[in-house]
């Protein structure tokens, strides 16, 4: 009888678990979520605005040395894709907001199109567990890939993977 004390409550937890009305987090082939984040310049973006692009949406953080690691080569992609239907947009999740990530540019020499996600909404949203991550989205708004760790964003390959998606018709 003193086990099924035990039990019950465990259950009825699991049960709760199992109701639980929060989103699944994004997965590939399916539609990207909608978010609308500001710029460091107070520019409002929304990444359904973007449709017809396709779209790098890269979590970071100054403090994460596998994105720092990663911003040669994201800016290189950047400018390798310019003039091209691609949008860049990396969301920093910086809990200093645009004053931790104006310092950091400074002193580093940087630059990327960077959006504020300080309170962590739409990396919550997206099911982010750490930084780097970062999701390819193509230009009818599907998720295509998502990357969890650091990469070589100017690799050929991937040149190539997105100029491919660019060249599908609409």
């Amino acid at each position: 009888m003193r086990k099924i004390f035990l039990i019950l409550p465990i259950l009825f937890l699991l049960a709760l678990t199992g109701c639980s009305k929060e989103s699944k987090p994004p997965v590939e082939e399916n539609p990207a979520p909608d978010f609308t984040l500001n710029t460091l310049n107070g520019e409002v973006v929304k990444l359904s605005d973007l449709k017809g692009q396709v779209v790098i949406v890269n979590f970071w953080a100054t403090w994460c040395p596998p994105c720092r690691e990663e911003i040669p080569s994201m800016m290189r992609l950047n400018a390798a894709m310019a003039g091209k239907p691609f949008r860049m947009l990396c969301v920093s999740i910086d809990e200093g907001g645009k004053v931790a990530v104006e310092e950091f540019f400074r002193k580093t020499g940087f630059t990327l199109p960077v959006l504020l996600d300080a309170d962590k909404r739409v990396g919550k949203l997206y099911g982010t567990t750490g930084v780097p991550e970062t999701f390819v989205i193509d230009r009818h708004g599907v998720i295509l890939k998502k990357v969890v760790g650091a990469m070589e964003w100017d690799h050929p390959e991937v040149i190539a993977f997105l100029n491919n998606e660019l060249s599908k018709a609409r």
